[in-house]
Formats: structure tokens, C-alpha cells, sequence
């Protein structure tokens, strides 16, 4: 299969995802908002009729409920977050794959149209994007690896978003955008976007 879908997560461990959260409603329920999201990730993902790959942020979780029939599980690699998804994306194009989409697990708006508006734009683009409203964005996708989109970047700023798509014009390749949603890191961004978590 020439489609991989990489979704990168971080451990779900208690007082260590969703700090913002966790500074005004407390580490369990931040941490009860992330497994929420963890479970409509999966949802969506498990959708997509693609070869998938799960990139934890600490150690592989061989008996979480990621079934390894339907995920590749995998160790993310680097010391931020530019490094992790550069070593990803050359690990599966080394690999044979010919078009990935990257996701991340925060963004509750997200949905298997977006993923696969993604890969069908990979066939006439370089690259797709898909923005998020904090700044930054919640899918990448790519047909070959270009280590200067991740290189001297402040992760986590606003600035993200803007960085990455200059980056891509200095580099001449054409890029798709997807709808802008919005990640979930705040109570605010819960209140506005948290809807879809209330079903699981």
C-alpha cells in the first residue's frame, strides 16, 4: 500500500499531557479530556483505508487500546518536535511508501474527510496542511521529505503555521491547504470544540 498514515501521541500519563488544561481544571481531568481525544483519533483513523502507524512520545505501549492488528506501533525520535516528525516522515518514505499524512491527537474537530482530502491532494501537490486556529496545524502531509520545513522553527508559537508555508515557497513546492480547525489545549478551546468528545 503507497498511503501511510502516521499519528503521533503522547503517553497518556497522568500530570504529563495537556498542561495548559491541567493548570486550570487539574491533571485528572485534563488527563480524562486526552483519553477522550485518544479515543476519537482512533475513530477516525481506524476509517482510513491506508497502511497506519502510531508514534508514541515516551516508550511503546503494547497493551493500550491501539490494537497492533490495525497500528504499526512506533518510538518517536528527536529532541522536538521538528526532529520526531522529519525522522518519521524519512523512516516511511525509506520505507517504500509514496504519500503520508501526519496527524497529531488534540484535535477534536477532526475527521476522516480531512484525512483523506489530504492524501487525494498529494496526488497534484508536494505538500497539504491542514491549519489550526491556535497558530500551528493539525496534519502534514508530503510525498518525499523536506528536512528544511522542520529546521529552526519555535514550535508551539503561533508563528508555526506561517513559518512552515514560507518555508515551503522558498523551497518552490506547491501545498494544499484543508479547513482550519482548532486543537484542543485550553478550556476555551474545550468549550468551543470539545462537542464531539461529550459522545464518547
Amino acid at each position: 500500500m503507497k498511503n501511510v498514515l502516521l499519528t503521533f501521541i503522547k503517553n497518556p500519563e497522568f500530570g504529563k499531557v495537556k498542561t495548559r488544561l491541567s493548570a486550570t481544571m487539574g491533571h485528572q481531568r485534563a488527563l480524562e479530556v486526552y483519553d477522550k481525544l485518544l479515543a476519537l483519533t482512533r475513530s477516525v483513523t481506524r476509517q482510513i483505508s491506508c497502511h497506519r502507524q502510531l508514534w508514541y512520545s515516551q516508550f511503546i505501549d503494547e497493551d493500550d487500546d491501539w490494537d497492533a492488528r490495525n497500528y504499526e506501533k512506533k518510538l518517536q525520535q528527536g529532541s522536538n518536535l521538528g526532529q520526531r516528525m522529519q525522522y518519521a516522515f524519512e523512516q516511511v518514505f525509506t520505507a517504500g511508501y509514496k504519500r503520508a499524512v501526519l496527524i497529531g491527537s488534540d484535535c477534536a474537530e477532526l475527521t476522516p474527510s480531512h484525512i483523506q482530502q489530504a492524501f487525494t491532494a498529494l496526488e497534484n501537490h508536494d505538500a497539504v496542511i491542514g491549519p489550526s486556529q491556535d497558530g500551528g496545524y493539525y496534519l502534514l502531509g508530503m510525498k518525499a521529505v523536506h528536512p528544511k520545513l522542520f529546521l529552526d522553527i519555535d514550535w508551539s508559537t503561533p508563528s508555526v503555521f506561517d513559518d512552515t508555508i514560507s518555508r515551503m515557497q522558498s523551497l518552490n513546492l506547491s501545498c494544499a491547504h484543508l479547513s482550519t480547525l482548532n486543537d484542543i489545549d485550553t478550556e476555551e478551546d474545550l468549550r468551543e470544540s470539545g462537542q464531539r468528545l461529550q459522545d464518547i
